[in-house]
């Protein structure tokens, strides 16, 4: 319960699964480090407040009394062997257009009713409803010389749609 004349003069290092070990000062962190190939010291007051993008301790520095440490291992570089690699489409869009379909992609059901609704209003007539459809130009033109009018040719192309879209 009386002064103590003196202190502690150890810096207490923890490893990254728990286990700590103490270390008289005057020490640098090279000293410490030459143990673990690949490993670096943090400050924990550093990890604290700089969280992952702490920075390291340099080798010739020396670690202070009464602190605690951390002994983390470096994240391995990706070898040089693995070249980057661009994923190239055979679809050329531009950018504005790669937008437009992603914004399609991600509507939600609410924007579809609502999409839904304008499209009634610019039917045809009572039960008629506008469908675009691709089909290949050849295709078309093979259905339009069989059939007899427009009406026999619309109703080919929509029983050819038909069959293909299941």
């Amino acid at each position: 319960m009386g002064n103590s004349i003196g202190g502690r003069k150890k810096a207490k290092v923890m490893k990254i699964d728990g286990t700590v070990f103490k270390l008289r000062t005057p020490v640098r962190s090279m000293e410490v480090v030459q143990d673990y190939p690949g490993h670096v010291l943090l400050e924990s007051e550093a990890v604290k407040h700089f969280g992952i993008r702490a920075k390291p301790l340099q080798p010739h520095q020396e670690l202070k009394p009464k602190k605690v440490y951390f002994l983390v291992e470096l994240p391995s570089l990706p070898s040089e062997e693995k070249a980057c690699r661009r994923a190239r489409s055979a679809i050329n869009m531009s950018a504005k257009d790669r937008l437009e379909c992603l914004m399609l992609s991600r509507r939600s059901v609410s924007d579809l009713s609502i999409l839904k609704s304008t499209n009634a209003a610019a039917s045809d007539g009572p039960g008629a409803t506008r469908v675009k459809l691709r089909l290949p130009k050849a295709e078309v033109m093979k259905l339009m010389e069989e059939s007899k009018d427009e009406d026999e040719a619309a109703e080919k192309i929509i029983h050819f749609y038909m069959e293909n879209a299941r």
